[in-house]
């Protein structure tokens, strides 16, 4: 038995011994197995399945127990291509037994926002046809990467705006299946009906796709533009105090467009190929489930059937709908905006004193979006962390004005209330992260230990219940081979490349600390890879806080803070992507796309998102005043960073009067708070907060929070309405409800570069 926790989006399905009868179309040569299996098998069924049950569909079962079937054999429809040995061994299966305890195949993702699942009991007709594999390079196509291009910049924008505003990313994989389903399968319709012939739209195509757009957008979240890269500029090095120890006069570095792109271009592609070869170990040996990959497949799977094309046009619809409202929205806030706190972002909703704590709804519908999309816990927790700090923390921290700390210090000062408010976030980062990275590792090792043992005596019993459609996975997956000198030699010509041209671009930075960074990185890599496919936690960000800390200590004092900050991004993007790039292999498994055309599409991704990454992090910086705390684009990550080098750098003497004590007791409710998690029953573990969520208010404030709980409270109220219709459109409307506001932020850079202005200022000022 298998559960899926697939990312925050998903419906529950849940097919038991009773409904377990579906439609399976194999060879030819294959069917009389299933029709001599079938007829033994209406022992174990009801009469009513029975009746039901077209003539071919597999109902076995023996003392209430049913046939072990691959996890998505009832998900995905089955090609006609399959080898003869797959046939052969589908064959053998007729007087095998089935193995016992597998009443019951259950997928339950862990949230709410998800296309809905296609409905093969509806469509047996869809189910039993035939369905060609393309070669692969049939699976890349132009009109492919053109919609990839278009797509991944929308996305680029819109993780660019998470980033530099409160530093919250959701992983958008699912978002960008459903918009590179509903734009590359409305172009196909259009030409239809224009009578001009095209190639059909395959789920391989589809797959492809939705790749290459993931791989374009992560560079922008992932290639430190709201963190470790920001962090190196003017202005967090004066907000991180000019007289601090350890923050050297001249220790910063401007963004450029020429510098930040080559960085990115020398560090992201060898992510690629570090786990290359490990690809069959980590996807089909030791089976690793990598969640959100197999939920993105399963959604894919369902789009491409008769029933998903009905359920995709009222998606398109629900999606246009709240994108044109969204984007509307936004065009009209922005007249009410020509100054600082004025618009409907300074709205104060619960008065004006809860306002100057943050507490008030912004009317962003990006959060709100992002709310729909997240967890309810993980809303809730951005709620609690922001009720402790700014309802709690801050205010009595404030009162020792004076005493903890001089009241003529400045109020971004590190010596003033903000040390407090950056340090004690990164205690509770700090204390999660490492608990979960200790925690994987030992999952890690406990898994693969059991596997060994469990290989040679399950190698029989698994060739006796791997079905058809198993096979045909496993072998798609191997036959297009990627050479595996390919992976090596490539490996070591961009690390060469690396170590001569980032010590050029940053003088901090020794060549022998990119060797020893590239060494370790295909070790950490694997390991990553490897939790991640047991738990759906890519901790790369944690691999390069780690980094981060021993490297500004190698480099000492003088070169510490911008040494550290380069080899923390050296080693998340290695770390990161190889994980990310593993998660799109089970997807590609799942959906019989080739390996090959996988990987082409994450090189063309990521070599789209290291040129428009850069481009679109300019026009922001140039538009905006990124990085003011007080401001709407406040990045806080960038001065988390900074500090944690400089704590890398001095160690505790970095802190205020009093932060270390405060540190510890947040480092250890952080731990504390997963322990729970992990250790009580699971109808109380629901209830402990996520800590890494609690952290991220205490330097954004609460208004984002309350934005993701307003979000969250819509999905809840929907569900409770009209469950079934909020499954197949909350997915369509956060996509748009995101996708719209993230895409006024565009036009209104470019009016600002312009110096068009907005002509009102909309500000609430107390009554006399």
């Amino acid at each position: 038995m298998r559960s899926y926790e697939a990312s925050p989006r998903g419906v529950v399905q849940r097919w038991t011994a009773s409904s377990a009868c579906r439609y399976i179309t194999d060879r030819p040569a294959s069917r009389s197995a299933l029709s001599s299996r079938a007829g033994r098998g209406d022992r174990g069924c009801s009469a009513s399945v029975r009746a039901r049950r077209p003539t071919g569909a597999l109902c076995w079962f023996r003392q209430g127990q049913a046939a072990a079937v691959s996890e998505l054999d009832l998900l995905v429809p089955r090609a006609s291509s399959a080898s003869a040995s797959a046939a052969k061994a589908m064959e053998q299966q007729h007087h095998s037994a089935p193995p016992p305890g597998a009443h019951e195949i259950e997928k339950t993702p862990s949230g709410r926002a998800a296309a809905a699942p296609m409905d093969v009991e509806s469509e047996p007709a869809a189910a039993r046809a035939a369905e060609r594999i393309p070669p692969w390079r049939e699976q890349i196509t132009a009109r492919g990467m053109v919609a990839a291009l278009l797509l991944g910049f929308v996305f680029t924008v819109i993780t660019m705006k998470l980033s530099l505003t409160t530093g919250l990313n959701t992983t958008m994989n699912v978002s960008a299946a459903l918009l590179a389903f509903l734009t590359l399968r409305g172009w196909t319709r259009a030409l239809e009906r224009l009578g001009i012939a095209s190639r059909p739209f395959t789920r391989q195509e589809n797959t492809v796709v939705q790749t290459t757009i993931v791989a374009c957008y992560t560079i922008g979240y992932g290639g430190g533009f709201g963190s470790f890269l920001l962090g190196m500029n003017k202005k967090t090095y004066e907000l991180s105090g000019e007289n601090t120890p350890g923050n050297v006069p001249g220790s910063y570095k401007e963004p450029g467009i020429g510098w930040m792109t080559g960085f990115l271009l020398s560090v992201s592609f060898v992510g690629l190929l570090s786990l290359l070869p490990l690809r069959k170990v980590l996807v089909i040996d030791y089976k690793l489930t990598y969640p959100s990959g197999t939920a993105t497949a399963v959604l894919i799977n369902g789009f491409h059937t008769p029933q998903g094309d009905k359920n995709a046009k009222k998606q398109v619809r629900g999606f246009l709908k709240y994108f044109g409202l969204s984007f509307l929205w936004s065009f009209f806030q922005w007249f009410y905006t020509a100054g600082d706190a004025c618009g409907f972002a300074q709205f104060p909703t619960f008065g004006l004193k809860a306002w100057k704590q943050t507490f008030f709804f912004d009317f962003s519908l990006t959060y709100v979006g992002a709310g729909m999309i997240c967890s309810h816990l993980v809303n809730v927790s951005l709620l609690l962390g922001a009720i402790l700090s700014w309802g709690v923390m801050w205010p009595l921290i404030g009162e020792q004005k004076g005493n903890w700390y001089s009241a003529e210090a400045s109020e971004h000062s590190m010596s003033s209330i903000y040390g407090y408010k950056a340090f004690l976030c990164i205690a509770l980062l700090v204390g999660d992260g490492l608990y979960n990275f200790v925690k994987v590792i030992v999952i890690s090792v406990k898994n693969i230990r059991e596997s060994s043992r469990r290989k040679s005596l399950n190698r029989v019993a698994d060739a006796d219940v791997m079905a058809l459609d198993a096979l045909q996975r496993d072998e798609v997956f191997i036959r297009d081979n990627i050479p595996t000198w390919l992976a090596y030699t490539g490996y070591a010509l961009l690390s060469v490349i690396a170590v001569i041209i980032i010590p050029v671009m940053f003088r901090e930075v020794r060549w022998y600390y990119v060797i020893v960074a590239y060494l370790m990185a295909p070790a950490l890599g694997f390991c990553n890879a490897y939790g991640t496919g047991l738990t759906d936690m890519n901790m790369g960000y944690n691999y390069g806080k780690i980094a981060l800390f021993i490297i500004a200590a190698w480099a000492g004092k003088d070169n510490g803070v911008i040494a550290g900050l380069v080899g923390c991004g050296l080693v998340k993007q290695l770390v990161l992507i190889s994980a990310d790039l593993m998660h799109d292999f089970k997807t590609g498994h799942l959906t019989l796309t080739s390996p090959r055309s996988m990987l082409v599409g994450q090189v063309v991704g990521t070599a789209m998102g290291c040129v428009l990454a850069p481009l679109t992090f300019m026009l922001f910086y140039k538009a905006f005043d990124v990085g003011n705390p007080d401001g709407y684009w406040k990045a806080p990550y960038a001065l988390i960073y900074r500090n944690m080098a400089i704590l890398g750098v001095e160690g505790f003497s970095a802190l205020p009067k009093h932060c270390l004590q405060l540190c510890a007791g947040f480092f250890a409710f952080a731990v504390a708070a997963n322990v729970a998690r992990d250790f009580l029953p699971r109808r109380l573990a629901r209830f402990v907060p996520l800590p890494m969520a609690m952290a991220v208010p205490f330097l954004v404030g609460a208004s984002f929070a309350i934005d993701m709980c307003v979000g969250s409270l819509a999905v809840f109220v929907w569900h409770k309405i009209d469950s079934k219709k909020a499954a197949l459109l909350v997915p369509a409307v956060a996509s748009g409800l995101i996708c719209g506001d993230g895409m006024w932020t565009f036009p209104s850079g470019l009016l600002a570069l312009a110096k068009v202005n907005p002509p009102i200022c909309m500000k609430f000022t107390p009554g006399s």
